[in-house]
């Protein structure tokens, strides 16, 4: 890999040790945001506290920053970057560059640019200095870690070698840099180098390797057991793809959401449970030694992994502090586990589920559900198909073409499984919700200490799919009509084929697991006046201030929004230039005034409350 840099100004960088709870760093220092989701704890919240209810609807835009390729602007960057502020600095990911820029102004203070290859999209992680080192920026490029100079931007000779390590296996996301550690994880579809997709951690100051979890667990290991015969031999899937890690530093406890097996929607060849896959795997961050486990799908077949690191908090019950985390999954359902021992601090009870048709299938009995409601659509009955009263004559005539070319339609609730085809024309077809997108996503489970609540966001849209003969590895694959979606296109957008809504943020009180409140987030513009909030998908997440505030873009209706923590009351919305598929974040400049930051797809944009 090469590299162009050049140096502008630089600012002072100073460690970061703010904590609202002994030894767990909780809250960034003030004015700073440090980590991809806040702090270590990935709570997504801020104290900062000058935007308030009273004042959002003044919030005017700062400045913009454009994350094209200036080699090739005409192609989207597509970003999902969140920016990290320390000590008055701002460092992001570009599509052809990491910069650090001015973040009052926008300017840029340096930048490195790469001629080979694309820095993750998602952000960079920082490292204060110590030992002789420098303050350092790390960002991965596929298979490779590269540090730099926070001050300059060059890359930091002293780590691995000229400033970069070969991970072997592609991770496209965030690291996480704790003490002396570095943790990746892993991106590992067919064909990807490397193969299995174990989370490793590197030392932070050299690049040596430190430790490699077997997320399949190997022969004598815990676990091993729920993999029949041969089957987790070279098994892909099971990898940690979040976009960032969370950590207890009290404990030493890292949590590892691990994914679906792959091939994930055929299993004849892997009976068992299939641990790690689905699971949140608490290890010593340290050594990766194995501590504590909560799988939330056995069996997966339908890619519903827990696709987002846990947000860590204190549950208050009973007058004592409980270490608590919560962790959701793309399948609709929220879980709140002790974080040091695992054990569910909201009840979750092993429940029976429909059974697979597909020969030699042999589908999990029962799965683990929370006893509270889930906060994606789980299922489907006809007289749910969307009407001309729900939203236009135009959209309820195409869904009803679209059904009735269909055929019969398969739905038993939650964790259906996929129905055996001997061919496309015969035989029902499963109607999957949430679909293969999964309700909630990596945007996470922010948490806000003021009212316990967590937040999580969820679309709602449906995948129609079934398995047919393959003609492959495996006897099965799935198949599927094209498009594979429950939608429909009307006047260039897509329209889910059942009753609205479509998009929802909930709010669920850590202490109960009870929905708090729900708000419906998005709109359908093609449709008429009046039916137009509908929600729309999307999968990113919500900022938390200490005012009280949210702020989320995620929908594909390309909005920014505020709103009330406690009741969910929108306060402020406003249309960007693109959709912000990225994970909100807040900082204090120089000047004394607060910003909130969004990435727009081919632009940072911070906003301000002018004059304030």
């Amino acid at each position: 890999m090469n590299f162009i840099f050049a140096t502008a100004r630089c600012g002072r960088l100073v460690l970061l040790a703010a904590c609202l709870f002994p030894g767990l760093l909780f809250a960034q220092t003030e004015g700073d945001w440090p980590y991809y989701r806040g702090n270590l704890a990935g709570t997504g919240y801020s104290a900062l506290d000058s935007i308030t209810a009273e004042n959002v609807n003044q919030l005017g835009i700062a400045w913009r920053y454009d994350l094209r390729s200036e080699s090739d602007p005409d192609r989207s960057a597509n970003s999902q970057v969140t920016p990290i502020v320390i000590d008055g600095v701002m460092y992001i990911a570009a599509a052809d560059r990491i910069v650090a820029l001015d973040p009052v102004t926008g300017s840029e203070i340096w930048r490195h640019n790469l001629l080979e290859g694309s820095p993750s999209r998602r952000g960079v992680a920082y490292r204060e200095g110590s030992s002789g080192i420098s303050p350092r920026i790390y960002y991965t490029s596929y298979t490779t870690l590269v540090a730099l100079n926070a001050a300059t931007g060059e890359p930091d000779a002293s780590f691995g070698t000229d400033g970069q390590i070969d991970m072997g296996t592609p991770y496209i996301s965030v690291p996480l840099v704790f003490d002396d550690v570095i943790v990746v994880g892993a991106n590992t579809p067919r064909g990807a180098p490397g193969g299995i997709g174990n989370p490793r951690a590197f030392d932070a100051a050299t690049g040596a390797k430190l430790w490699e979890f077997s997320s399949v667990p190997q022969p004598g290991s815990l676990g091993h057991d729920t993999w029949e015969g041969d089957s987790w031999q070279n098994r892909l899937g099971a990898n940690a793809w979040p976009f960032y890690f969370t950590v207890d530093s009290e404990h030493d406890l890292l949590y590892l959401p691990l994914a679906s097996p792959i091939p994930f929607a055929y299993g004849g060849d892997r009976a068992g449970d299939n641990l790690y896959a689905n699971a949140l795997v608490a290890v010593n961050l340290h050594t990766g030694q194995y501590v504590w486990h909560f799988q939330t799908i056995h069996h997966d077949l339908w890619d519903h992994d827990p696709p987002s690191a846990p947000t860590l908090f204190e549950l208050e019950r009973g007058g004592r502090s409980i270490p608590a985390l919560a962790i959701t999954t793309k399948s609709g359902y929220l879980f709140i586990l002790n974080r040091v021992t695992g054990e569910p601090l909201v009840d979750v009870r092993e429940l029976p589920v429909a059974q697979s048709n597909v020969p030699g299938e042999e589908t999990s009995p029962t799965q683990p559900f929370p006893v509270t409601p889930p906060l994606a659509r789980v299922s489907y009955s006809p007289n749910e198909l969307v009407t001309a009263s729900d939203t236009s004559l135009a959209h309820a005539a195409a869904c009803q073409q679209r059904v009735d070319e269909l055929g019969e339609l398969l739905n038993a609730g939650a964790y259906t499984p996929w129905t055996y085809k001997p061919n496309a024309n015969t035989g029902a077809t499963t109607l999957l919700f949430p679909g293969l997108g999964g309700g909630p996503n990596w945007g996470g489970a922010p948490y806000d200490p003021a009212t316990g609540y967590v937040f999580v966001f969820a679309g709602d849209t449906g995948t129609l799919g079934w398995m047919e003969d393959a003609d492959a590895d495996y006897p099965y694959q799935l198949g599927g009509p094209r498009p594979g979606g429950f939608d429909v296109r009307i006047d260039g957008m897509s329209l889910p084929c059942q009753k609205p809504p479509w998009g929802r943020l909930s709010a669920v009180d850590t202490r109960t697991g009870a929905i708090a409140w729900q708000q419906v987030l998005g709109v359908s513009e093609v449709l008429p006046e009046g039916k137009q909030l509908t929600g729309r998908p999307g999968r990113a997440g919500v900022l938390v201030t200490g005012s009280g505030l949210l702020f989320i873009g995620a929908t594909d209706d390309s909005r920014f929004r505020a709103l009330q923590a406690d009741t969910g009351e929108l306060l402020w919305e406003v249309t960007l230039p693109a959709r912000a598929n990225a994970n909100p974040m807040t900082y204090l400049g120089n000047n004394g005034q607060q910003y909130i930051a969004v990435s727009a797809t081919n632009e940072l944009v911070s906003f301000q409350i002018p004059g304030n």
